[in-house]
This record gives C-alpha cells, structure tokens and sequence, in this order.
C-alpha cells in the first residue's frame, strides 16, 4: 500500500488535493478527515501540517508526501544525516520565493548591508544556511507566523520571509532587497536514498499527466495538402502532427498538442496561412 502525505491546510492544501483527484485518486469530503484510503489504487492518503510532511517521509513513516520546497528545505534531515527527504518533481502551483526586506527608512540597500543587523524569520534554518554561505555575519530572530511586523515593534532591523507578490511586505512599509534567496513551488518529495517503488513511479506519472493536461490542448484543423509542411511547422506537436487524408480531394486534417497559451495566436497564423475548420479541445489528462 502506498501511504501519502497532503498539506491539511494553508495555501497548498486545497490545489494539492485538486490535483491528486485530477490524477484519479479519492479524496476526503471534509477537512475533518484526517486519513482517506483509496482502494482502487491501494493508496492512503494523511493530511499532515506542511512543516511536518517532509519529517514523515524521511523517517520512512510515509512513502511520499507533496509540501513546499522551502519547507522542505526547512524542516528536512540534509543528506548524510540519517534519514533524509528529496524532491521528486515540482508540481507547478503555490509558487513563491523567499526574500529580504527592511524598512525604507533603514538605508539598507544591499545584501552586505545586512551583516551586523538582526533578522526575523519563521525559517532560521533556511535563512541561516544563507548567511553562512555568503558570509554575511547577522544575528536570526525567529518567529512562528508572519515577521513583516518585527522591524516595526522594534525585534529586528531586517525580515526574510516567503512571499508571492511582496504586497503584504511593502503594506508594511518594508522594501525588497536583492535577489529571491529561494523560489519555492509545491514539490513531490521522498525518503532519499533506495529505487522508486511501482507504486511511487506510478504517482508520479499520473502527476505529470496532469501537469501536462493543464499546459497543452489539442488543435485539430483543415489544411490543403500544398501547405501542409508550412503548417505542420507552425503546430509541430510533442513528437509530431497527426496528419490524416479529407474525403475532399487535396485536404488533409491534421491534430497537434499545442501549449494553451499560444493557442489563439497559432489559430491566427494557421487560418492567415489557409487553414479552416479550425478546433480546440481541452485535455483532461494523459500519459506522454
């Protein structure tokens, strides 16, 4: 039996379930449920706090488990430490990176700046492995929850925090120095080290056709067979068009996976081009 960790709240909770029910697995009705099996694929799922999935996994109690990649970062044992947690693929969604910010009064301008100064964070190991990496000396003020109120209440000079857009930051009246220090998604993660169950393996393609199902969609259109070449280059597919002869003489149909953001354009260019008929059709998932 397969055994998988899901975030049982914040902001990753509600796609990763999303996601897991697109790949064809039973899900909980409520977030009450703490555990839901699945039989038809003999897969249990626990929904756990994020910070403590990593954790799970790399004590070998749970197969898998989706979380963030600075929580993974932040809470799992490094390799060569025992038991540790890698990730196996990024999920495309609760995107975020973790940055510096300070008061636009502070004169801080740049990341040497720092050195000296007194930091707030909910993710000191991240943050601390930072500094010593680039040599910055800087005292670590941890805090569990929001910090964009530290440098006001008089705790720290500087904050590091997980953002998305940094409104919340500049509301703060704080301002962004440098760099993302870490970009972080959701991840599929596992306990390092040993071969790739079946059933992980399995999992993981199931995601990724997913993944690939909200990315693409298929373009189906007319073309006459004189410019077939000029259009199958505009709509070359994954591993090719497939191009089929019309009843009408000299027409070809022809059907390509195409990236949903480049959809309307492509249909611009192919009917300038002379194709007609022109079709989209969603893709609900796939195995590529």
């Amino acid at each position: 039996m397969l055994r998988v960790a899901v975030p049982n709240k914040g902001a990753l909770s509600e796609p990763a379930a999303e996601m897991l029910a697109e790949s064809g697995y039973r899900q909980r009705r409520s977030t009450k449920d703490l555990a839901v099996y699945d039989p038809d694929s003999d897969t249990e799922f626990f929904y756990l706090r994020p910070r403590d999935i990593a954790v799970y996994v790399a004590s070998g109690t749970l197969d898998v488990g989706i979380t963030g990649r600075d929580m993974l970062l932040e809470t799992a044992p490094a390799e060569g430490a025992g038991s540790s947690t890698v990730e196996v693929m990024p999920l495309g969604f609760g995107r975020s990176s973790f940055r510096f910010a300070s008061p636009l009064e502070s004169g801080i301008e740049k990341l040497e700046q720092l050195a000296g100064r007194r930091i707030a964070t909910a993710y000191p190991v991240l943050l601390q492995r930072y500094l010593d990496e680039n040599g910055i000396d800087a005292g670590v003020v941890k805090l569990d929850g929001a910090v964009e109120t530290a440098c006001r209440l008089g705790v720290a000079d500087a904050v590091c925090d997980v953002v998305e857009t940094g409104t919340t930051l500049r509301a703060a009246g704080l301002h962004i120095i440098g760099e993302p220090v870490l970009t972080s998604e959701a991840v599929l993660v596992r306990r390092g080290g040993g071969e790739e169950s079946p059933a992980v393996a399995q999992l993981r393609r199931r995601l990724k056709g997913v993944l690939v199902a909200r990315q693409y969609v298929l373009l189906d259109y007319d073309c006459p067979n004189s410019l077939l070449d000029r259009a199958t280059a505009i709509t070359p597919g994954l591993e090719g068009p497939t191009v089929s002869p019309l009843q009408t003489e000299g027409w070809s149909a022809v059907r390509a996976m195409v990236l949903q953001s480049d959809t309307n354009r492509l249909m611009d260019e192919l009917w300038e081009l002379g194709a007609r008929a022109i079709l989209v059709t969603s893709i609900h998932a796939c195995r590529i």
